[in-house]
């Protein structure tokens, strides 16, 4: 990679006369993943992946052209295809490109704790296949797995203005399931970890431990009466909030979805250009910050993958929508405020608006007092299934784990426990928000979106929260 890195410098600085702008993404990704089922080691999975993505900017025209080949004589080509591709624009664009990189930004971000060794692969599967062994032989527990999967990423980014940003990812997930059948009904129950930083984010979820209680809740369901139709107060865990979270306040307010780019695959959004500033999206609970400064969250980093600065922005502010999530591109083209997101998911994707680090600020309430403050509700954690239409308004949503609450107490386990609502709606009977003792910082390795498809790993934190007046149903008897 050091070697690579000087040739793209090198290159940029012979041919920075070549256009107007010019920019290079040096993206290599390395993974491992690696798996135990059933008490049975899976094939090991590797993947690497290195390559540029070249950018041009000439006469208010924008192209791209990726290359693998990172020799001059590669990027060289790319450069050429990638003028090419703007100098035949020029009588069909819709508006004038112009970068909005700072001069000069000389920067390198790292994820915490990089330099610590890995364990090595006979390590990692001595965890995997303990954790699998701790779930215990009953004839009803029918399927259970344990994985690990390691990302490694290097990128650079430099170009003409005289840029050059650095970073060094490594992203942590582990993974456990166990399924229960008992010949009419299957219930599963799963875990699952999603940070930056060492391997201790995986030792530290004791997955031995974890392995047990999964399959002993997964037993329970079983044994448990379906969640009933009703209205009422949900509790929703920290597992299930990044999923609402992401749903249905994240894709939303992407700005390239409201300005009607992504129709034609992953939808518009309810949301319109003229609601920020004054546009009442939840109650006066809710606090949503873009934050890819969190330490340790999925998807933390000093710049975006065009140079932009990251900070952290609120986004809705006691329940009035502030800003959307949008680039530099489309923040130019709505002339409204955004965030430091333009994201691709590798070196052969051109940068689009994605979440990063998408979370909602934690409130003054514990555990105990937000199922104390509950009379009739049901507490929801770890998702199972999501519909939500394309304007990312009215859903529907599965979680795996469900217990009643009466009279501020905890009660016995429902199964299939589901809830419904709108969107607009839902946030604004936002009634309790967990403190900093019931928040955790999560995220999800696989956010599509763009044509071609791009998958992004995104990063949620979120506190327990209490909704109102609730749609819930449970599956069939």
């Amino acid at each position: 990679m050091i070697d690579a890195q000087a040739s793209i410098r090198r290159f940029i600085q012979r041919h920075a006369h070549c256009a107007g702008f010019i920019s290079l993404r040096l993206v290599e990704q390395q993974s491992q993943t690696l798996s135990v089922t059933r008490n049975v080691i899976e094939p090991p999975h590797h993947s690497h992946s290195r390559g540029v993505m070249m950018c041009v900017q000439e006469n208010g025209q924008q192209a791209f052209a990726a290359t693998s080949d990172i020799t001059d004589n590669g990027l060289l080509h790319a450069l050429v295809r990638a003028q090419a591709t703007a100098q035949a624009m020029q009588h069909r664009s819709l508006m004038a490109y112009n970068t909005s990189a700072h001069p000069g930004t000389k920067a390198h971000y790292h994820s915490p704790d990089i330099e610590q060794p890995l364990p090595d692969t006979a390590q990692w599967l001595e965890l995997l296949m303990d954790a699998s062994r701790q779930v215990p032989q009953d004839a009803r527990l029918v399927h259970w797995a344990s994985r690990v999967r390691v990302v490694r990423e290097q990128q650079l980014y430099v170009d003409t203005l005289g840029n050059d940003i650095q970073r060094s990812l490594q992203q942590m997930y582990a993974h456990l399931e166990v399924t229960a059948y008992d010949g009419h009904d299957s219930q599963r129950r799963s875990l699952d970890v999603a940070q930056q930083g060492s391997a201790a984010i995986v030792t530290q979820a004791s997955l031995s431990d974890q392995a047990r209680r999964v399959a002993d809740q997964a037993l329970q369901l079983l044994l448990a009466p379906n969640t009933p139709q009703d209205r009422c107060d949900v509790l929703l865990m920290p597992d299930q909030m990044i999923l609402q979270i992401h749903e249905s306040i994240g894709h939303p307010l992407e700005l390239d979805r409201i300005l009607g780019d992504e129709r034609n695959y992953a939808g518009t959004s309810f949301v319109t250009a003229d609601m920020f500033g004054h546009y009442r999206y939840g109650s006066e609970l809710l606090n949503v910050s873009f934050d890819p400064t969190v330490r340790g969250e999925l998807v933390s980093y000093s710049h975006d993958d065009e140079g932009l600065r990251a900070e952290k922005v609120s986004l809705i502010s006691k329940g009035i929508l502030q800003r959307p999530m949008g680039g530099a591109l489309s923040q130019s083209r709505s002339d409204l405020p955004g965030t430091a997101n333009s994201r691709a998911c590798g070196w052969n994707r051109a940068p689009i608006d994605r979440m990063a680090n998408l979370n909602i600020e934690p409130g003054d309430q514990s555990m105990a007092q937000l199922i104390g403050g509950i009379e009739h509700g049901i507490l929801m954690a770890t998702n199972r299934s999501w519909s939500i239409d394309d304007a990312r308004n009215k859903f529907q949503f599965g979680c795996e784990w469900g217990q009643s609450i009466k009279n501020g107490e905890l009660q016995g386990v429902v199964k299939n426990p589901n809830y419904r609502g709108i969107s607009s709606q839902f946030w604004r009977n936002l009634s309790a928000v967990g403190d900093a003792s019931t928040h955790r910082v999560m995220g999800t390795p696989n956010c599509g979106k763009g044509e071609p498809n791009q998958a992004v790993t995104v990063g949620h934190a979120s506190p327990a929260c209490v909704f109102s007046q609730v749609d819930v149903f449970g599956g069939q008897a």
